[in-house]
């Protein structure tokens, strides 16, 4: 192994002298990504290298492909979910989105365009030759599987984790060796808000539940309310340092679980250096594709499955726009339907989305604006990232909009007692006057 290991050791410079005129670069999801060779990229710009096209989900390493004016635009880059900088590039035309469903993310983009070379960060290899793709596996194995060169940026510092990321030394072409520390995100402190709607939510957690969270100071708060709980298990797209500290305290056990009983199974790791510390040669956790993980049928199996998931509004039928301002693209859809479809699959599971009832903007006048976040219409061109059809739960500080099975009337009623009070009458009032509801309803 050591011999195979040492013949494929190459340069970041020597990576990067691979790339061809016209080539499609797939790298790692967020924390999985291959900082070292992204941070220096640019250079087969230099080189004169033209035409090529890079995907990449959440990329954490802002090299001078994205940052410098002279670099920016020169290579096609595309994106499953967007950060700050991937926003800021996008509308200079230089990012472009690509819809999807995060658990056919991976599949359909290699069906689209054939990936020349996947490359991201993985362990060092074990006694028997495997390394680990630990922090992610949302759509690396099947780009992997299917690209014409794989390059791994072998760093210490990268969790080893077991499932669908163990990869072995025989099945990649080149290893560059690396030593960055891996991207970290820090765990937000819930707000006062945060915790009204965590406990909202939280006191629905029965025992024995699985959960699904994501990454702020509201799944956070939802996450430090559920101390007390007994048998918590765990089927989540994102495997947060909250959740270890559950795990540590006797909350998550995934006794109850149907499959992958036992194990805190994911499909993308990303945090703080605790949570990778945590999974770091950790039975207990198991990562597995965003292809399997994230099927809204594999997640049905479990029963009890809670699925939470935030929104930037919501209008009075149901429509959840989650990824955008009106037309102006700031994330991506991610796995909020697989898991929200998912936990209604599941017996007696349920989907929540939470969102403050208002947000603050300024208006024309560059003033501070109070905003209802539940609408009678969505902005315009908002990209409804949930349908009305697939809604269940809706959460604000004021309550929870049960909207499983319900007519629209309904719906309006349930949402306006849920907004807050200054809006109430006016989204009311809106919503006869669009037609949405008629005015002999109330």
């Amino acid at each position: 192994m050591n011999q195979d290991y040492s013949s494929k050791v190459i340069s970041v410079e020597k990576a990067l002298s691979l790339v061809k005129d016209g080539d499609h670069i797939v790298t790692g999801m967020a924390a999985a990504e291959a900082h070292d060779f992204f941070m220096d990229i640019h250079k087969i710009i230099d080189r004169g290298v033209k035409g090529v096209t890079v995907s990449n989900c959440l990329p954490m390493a802002e090299g001078k492909y994205l940052t410098d004016p002279a670099y920016i635009g020169k290579i096609n880059v595309n994106a499953w979910f967007y950060t700050p900088q991937l926003r800021r590039n996008h509308a200079i035309d230089a990012v472009s989105y690509i819809p999807n469903h995060l658990h056919s993310a991976g599949w359909k983009r290699r069906d689209h365009i054939r990936t020349n070379i996947f490359i991201c960060n993985a362990s060092p290899p074990d006694k028997h030759g495997y390394m680990s793709i630990s922090l992610s596996a949302t759509y690396e194995r099947a780009m992997r599987q299917n690209a014409d060169l794989v390059i791994l940026e072998v760093n210490p510092n990268v969790p080893r984790a077991f499932g669908d990321v163990e990869v072995h030394i025989n099945d990649v072409d080149y290893i560059i060796e690396t030593n960055y520390p891996i991207p970290e995100v820090p765990d937000p402190e819930p707000n006062e808000i945060d915790y009204k709607i965590g406990k909202l939510v939280a006191d629905e957690i029965q025992d024995g539940a699985c959960i699904q969270l994501g990454i702020g100071g509201m799944p956070n708060a939802i996450a430090k309310s559920l101390y007390g709980k007994k048998d918590i298990g765990v089927h989540t797209e994102m495997l947060t340092s909250e959740m270890s500290k559950l795990f540590r305290a006797g909350v998550i056990t995934g006794s109850r679980k149907k499959i992958q009983p036992g194990k805190m199974a994911c499909t993308f790791i990303f945090g703080t250096r605790q949570i990778y510390d945590f999974v770091d040669d950790n039975p207990g956790v198991i990562v597995l594709s965003g292809e399997y993980m994230n099927d809204p049928y594999v997640i049905g199996l479990n029963d009890n499955q809670i699925s939470i998931n935030s929104s930037v509004e919501v209008d009075v039928t149901g429509q959840c726009a989650s990824e955008s301002i009106g037309t102006k693209q700031i994330s991506g859809t991610g796995g909020q339907v697989d898991t929200a479809v998912g936990a209604q699959n599941s017996k007696d599971g349920r989907s929540y989305i939470c969102l403050y009832s208002t947000a603050t903007i300024k208006d024309s006048d560059g003033q501070p604006k109070k905003i209802s976040k539940i609408v009678p219409t969505l902005n315009q061109g908002a990209v409804v990232s949930l349908s009305r059809m697939d809604v269940d739960r809706v959460v604000t500080e004021y309550g929870i909009a049960e909207l499983r099975g319900t007519n629209i009337r309904e719906r309006v009623q349930r949402l306006v007692n849920i907004a807050h009070p200054d809006f109430r009458d006016d989204i009311m009032r809106q919503s006869m006057d669009l037609g949405i509801i008629g005015r002999k309803s109330y």
